[in-house]
């Protein structure tokens, strides 16, 4: 039975789910110590976390049972995904499931910093009545930049809109076109500090982006200026905030996130035109509910093999899309296989040309992970479709991927090419309806053969008897024949034959066929 810890806090609605399998044994314990975690994470094959655990390289490594780990959430800087993806373990977020509650607490915080809403309710509460020292600015007509302008970014500018405020925007994600579609006016990032009269923050955290908000960018900002940032603590460099609202030179900030969480002891909250709440962006019941049951059918659909909605570390392949693909990425991850088990040499390269018109409106990334998968799976035991691109490229394999509309011998196929120090070799395959996949085709020899079970081939000299000749080696060593195939060009050159058996082959039999004076070369496969 597979075990899940839950080591933060979830909606009751998300446990049910997973209780609900019936399949899962599942632990709750919040406020785990890293030490704590770091002895428990063996014993579990799925993470359940929010913000507060913090997955280090160190949990990862301990964790030999863990497949995958589900955030609660969007942001997973909290997490080494890194070193999850290398140990082959699936991580899963919710990306859309607080939405709507970040947008509408960011326009809150934009407008209670606009309003003095939170100091002239506590001047109240203390029973003063001063109206003349919260007068307020208005939103109509002024300037609202966003940093970013994603899912969240995108629903923030659409309610800024709805206060007739003029909306730019940096994003080097995003065209000029998409961004006018919306409305919204595309500016690089020193326009945009320097123009707006309020500038909200909606990008990941990361290398690039820490600290990209400081001095220099503060130096830029109208000194009426306000800035809110609902998104991750530590893309704002408080120290300089601290600095530019003391001094005036920035007229008022409001953040939901800091660097350091619990944040009880940042200068900022000696401030007046600071004001802050304690990361509560996502902190509504219904995101609150609909993170927990969305990342709890993530985590049953990981432990059961099945796709999931929101892979952080694995391609994300459209669920109208898996039918139609679903062919082709186990073909796929067949012919990588294929093409390990019988290459001579070191690999450099890979190729995959994508043929048909099924291909070229749509994301192949899934189907070259499975061919990555497909090709290391022989060699290595923990490969999966998380780790297979990282182990490819930290092995120097090459991968590149062509398209084509051109239609030749099949309405759609996969033609792979694999590069070696002594050479190259392609195999190409097709799919018959959506569980009839075929390899058609060894370097420049037609062929049709299942790619299931043992096969063996062999590179023989194209003449009569060659098949009464291995029928009849394989026959007198009890060994059936399931089916068999040949591609040639002309009689009596270079011929490949391949054999479905319905067993293994002994290395003996092997060689008694390697040894006939007609036979160059032979190799057995096996594909699951």
């Amino acid at each position: 039975m597979n075990k899940v810890l839950v080591s933060d806090l979830l909606s009751q609605q998300g446990l049910d789910v997973l209780k609900a399998s019936g399949d899962f044994e599942v632990d709750v314990i919040l406020n785990l110590s890293q030490e704590e975690l770091l002895n428990r994470i063996a014993d579990y094959d799925a993470l359940l976390i929010r913000s507060a655990t913090k997955v280090t390289k160190d949990i990862i490594d301990a964790a030999t049972r863990l497949k995958v780990i589900g955030r609660a959430g969007v942001g997973v800087d909290n997490i080494d995904v890194q070193a999850a993806t290398r140990n082959g373990i699936l991580v899963v977020n919710t990306p859309t499931g607080n939405t709507i509650a970040a947008a509408e607490h960011t326009i809150a915080m934009l407008l209670a910093l606009a309003r003095n809403i939170v100091p002239a309710g506590i001047s109240l509460k203390n029973r003063s009545w001063h109206r003349n020292d919260f007068i307020g600015v208005e939103l109509y007509g002024k300037v609202f930049g966003t940093v970013g302008l994603g899912r969240i970014g995108r629903e923030v500018a659409y309610r800024a809109q709805a206060f007739e405020m003029h909306v730019i925007s940096y994003d080097p994600y995003i065209s000029a076109s998409a961004a006018e579609r919306m409305g919204i006016r595309l500016v690089d990032r020193e326009t945009l500090f320097r123009e707006s009269d309020y500038i909200s923050v909606h990008t990941h955290l990361n290398a690039e982006t820490y600290h990209s908000i400081g001095a220099s960018e503060f130096a830029l900002m109208k000194p009426s200026c306000r800035l809110i940032n609902c998104a991750r603590g530590g893309i704002i460099d408080e120290a300089a905030l601290y600095h530019a609202l003391k001094t005036g030179e920035l007229a008022g900030a409001a953040l939901d996130v800091f660097e350091k969480e619990p944040a009880t002891d940042t200068p900022l909250l000696d401030l007046e035109n600071f004001l802050a709440v304690p990361h509560l962006g996502a902190s509504t019941s219904e995101a609150q509910e609909h993170v927990a049951v969305e990342i709890a059918q993530q985590i049953t659909n990981a432990l059961r093999g099945l796709p999931v909605a929101n892979p952080v570390n694995q391609p994300k392949i459209d669920p109208r899309m898996l039918d139609i693909f679903g062919p082709y990425l186990e073909l796929a991850e067949k012919i990588g296989s294929f093409h390990t088990q019988i290459v001579e040499g070191r690999i450099s390269a890979i190729k995959i040309h994508y043929s048909g018109s099924l291909f070229q409106q749509e994301d192949v990334t899934p189907v070259t992970v499975a061919l990555q998968k497909g090709l290391l799976a022989p060699v290595l035991r923990d490969v999966n479709y998380v780790n297979a691109p990282f182990l490819v490229k930290q092995r120097g394999i090459s991968v590149t991927e062509t398209k084509s509309e051109m239609e030749a011998d099949f309405a759609n196929s996969l033609a792979i090419t694999v590069t070696t120090d002594e050479g190259e070799a392609v195999i190409e395959g097709t799919a018959f309806g959506r569980k009839d996949i075929r390899i058609v085709r060894i370097d420049r020899l037609h062929i049709n053969v299942r790619p299931a079970g043992y096969i063996l081939l062999i590179y023989n000299r194209d003449q009569p008897g060659m098949i009464g000749l291995m029928g009849t080696i394989l026959g007198e060593h009890g060994i059936n024949i399931a089916d068999m195939t040949v591609g040639r060009s002309r009689l009596w050159e270079r011929a490949v034959t391949l054999i479905n058996v319905d067993s293994p082959v002994p290395r003996h039999v092997l060689q008694t066929i390697a040894e006939q004076k007609q036979i160059d070369f032979v190799k057995q496969v096996f594909l699951d």
